[in-house]
């Protein structure tokens, strides 16, 4: 499910001259049936609300007086969201006759051509208000306040995320809530600028147009509309052409495989930041704590614990926050059935909320093994990225509700054949039309997509290249992992433990002895094997290919290369 939330505008959407006929009560009765929340976004006082719908107990929450009010239905709470109308305005808003004249808990109303007068007293009085117009209505709140940040309560109270709700509306005031909604629509008689930037607008009117939108998104959870949200998908990276690539950030799954080392954690990294920077939640599996010191993720678990069900449920309850799991500190053999009773209740929470937005699986052969149960795979199992080495060592279930594939290192055609080789046979690839791929990039193929397989250089995540900064720049990378500068009849033993140590080292370091290492590919090679950094060891490997370079030319190019990568500023 991907819309756990309707959202409605009262006055021209939902009713029609303050009423809102059977026939679409009962369909707002049949969103409810469904498991959904419904949320009402007015301007008017909630009073008035209660009076003019005896029905309004179908609401989960109900914003009121555009955004200044909360009311919670069924306990008939109310919380004040802004602060009380000015005295003062009210006074002279009455002296100078202006009528109508509505006073709310927050909201002061009347209607038009007083908004000139109201803006005046407004100047005159040196207040931090604003005025919101709703057709002829005109309002009055304070600065920052609209139905968008009522919706935001409403949402953070009943745990939703505003990425699960489709809203529906027809007037100025509308502006404010319907662009916090995933999918805006507007009902056929809406005034032009909501038309213009509504993902759909529905054939009807008013409560007629409110039902021609539940029994769509009762039929197929607007599935339909997708195509129309594409605002919404990140960016992977570019082709040689410099043409942005995204992936869609709803729909079917994603598999991420390659070899060791070639950059598969740097690819997660990349997608999962976008993610959740655009406010999506994220629930990772991290069987070997990669992803421990990963900025946009709260880590549960590690060596020496093992995090509870209730701990993850628990952090997933705030709809702002993405997680990792750490399971160092459970057994191999253990770890597909925590991971089984893990997504039954993911599964659970997706159901209720439609969250977490995105389930990622690392090391995916060792829980999800190939003979993973088929009965355990849920039916409606959707947004989950598997990352491993062996493709056809995972579970054929779940390999099967991949939508797309992403390969990093040198020979995709070997991982692709194994891919083909489980679910995919009828999807081969000529050896022939894939060239080698260059420095940074992953062949990206979506199967939905007629573009076929592309090569796309990765937009690097921040967090990542701070994380790997630290780890590598300044750190202990152990005597195993240390470059030695030895030369060519082992005179020397000078140890460079981090990458600062071997710029200062490199620099002060005699030709003879920089270009013997140089020659041999050993700069490369360590860059390469201990550092596990495959770009710039190629990127060196470059470098030390060109034998016409001299000695201060070669070790200016390879440091500068490292210096963009590690010593410079995070």
């Amino acid at each position: 499910m991907r819309y756990a939330c309707l959202t409605c505008d009262f006055d021209g959407t939902l009713a029609r001259d303050s009423v809102v006929g059977p026939s679409t009560l009962e369909a707002l009765a049949r969103v409810r049936s469904s498991g959904r929340r419904l949320i009402l976004a007015t301007g008017r006082e909630i009073d008035d609300v209660c009076n003019v719908l005896p029905e309004f107990g179908l609401f989960d929450r109900i914003v009121g007086e555009n955004g200044g009010v909360l009311y919670r239905p069924a306990s008939k709470e109310r919380i004040r969201l802004a602060e009380p109308p000015p005295q003062g305005l009210v006074e002279e808003l009455r002296r100078r006759g202006v009528q109508p004249l509505s006073v709310g808990e927050s909201l002061v109303a009347t209607c038009r051509p007083h908004e000139k007068t109201v803006l005046e007293i407004i100047r005159d009085m040196n207040l931090e208000m604003q005025i919101v117009f709703n057709k002829s209505a005109v309002m009055v709140l304070p600065s920052g306040v609209n139905k968008g940040t009522g919706l935001a309560v409403a949402l953070a109270e009943l745990g939703l995320s505003a990425h699960n709700i489709v809203g529906i509306g027809d007037a100025e005031n509308d502006h404010g809530f319907l662009t916090v909604c995933e999918c805006s629509v507007a009902v056929g008689n809406a005034l032009p600028a909501i038309r213009e930037r509504a993902d759909w607008v529905t054939t009807k009117t008013h409560g007629d147009g409110v039902e021609e939108l539940i029994q769509v998104l009762l039929k197929n959870d607007l599935e339909e509309l997708a195509p129309r949200l594409r605002r919404h998908e990140i960016i992977l990276g570019n082709l040689q052409s410099g043409e942005p690539i995204t992936l869609p950030v709803y729909g079917s799954g994603l598999l991420i495989a390659g070899p060791p080392g070639e950059g598969k954690s740097t690819t997660i990294a990349a997608i999962v930041e976008r993610l959740v920077s655009n406010k999506y939640q994220v629930c990772l599996f991290d069987p070997e704590g990669d992803y421990d010191a990963f900025k946009p993720l709260l880590s549960l678990g590690g060596p020496d614990r093992v995090p509870a069900s209730t701990e993850l449920l628990d952090a997933l309850a705030n709809p702002a926050q993405s997680v990792s799991v750490n399971l160092l500190g459970m057994p191999l053999a253990d770890r597909p059935s925590f991971f089984r009773s893990a997504l039954t209740r993911l599964q659970q929470l997706r159901a209720e909320k439609a969250r977490p937005h995105w389930i990622v699986v690392d090391e995916a052969h060792h829980l999800l093994p190939a003979e993973y149960p088929l009965a355990d795979v849920p039916q409606e199992l959707y947004n989950v990225a598997l990352v491993t080495v062996h493709p056809d060592s995972v579970s054929p279930g779940l390999l099967r509700l991949a939508g797309g594939i992403i390969i990093v290192g040198r020979e995709p055609q070997t991982v692709l054949n194994q891919f083909n080789k489980v679910v995919r046979g009828n999807h081969r690839l000529n050896p022939l039309a894939l060239p080698e791929p260059g420095t940074g990039e992953v062949l990206t193929w979506l199967f939905a997509e007629s573009a076929g397989p592309r090569y796309v250089k990765v937009k690097l995540a921040d967090s990542q290249l701070r994380r790997h900064r630290r780890k590598y720049a300044a750190g202990e990378l152990g005597e195993d992992k240390s470059f030695y500068f030895r030369g060519s009849h082992g005179k020397l033993n000078l140890r460079a433990q981090n990458m600062n140590l071997f710029v200062q080292l490199a620099e002060g370091l005699d030709d003879e002895t920089w270009h013997f290492h140089l020659s041999r590919g050993d700069y490369s090679r360590w860059l390469s094997e201990k550092v596990k950094d495959k770009d710039l060891a190629r990127i060196v490997a470059d470098i030390e290919r060109q034998y016409g370079l001299g000695p201060a030319e070669s070790r200016q190019k390879v440091l500068e290369a490292i210096r963009q990568r590690y010593t410079a500023p995070a």
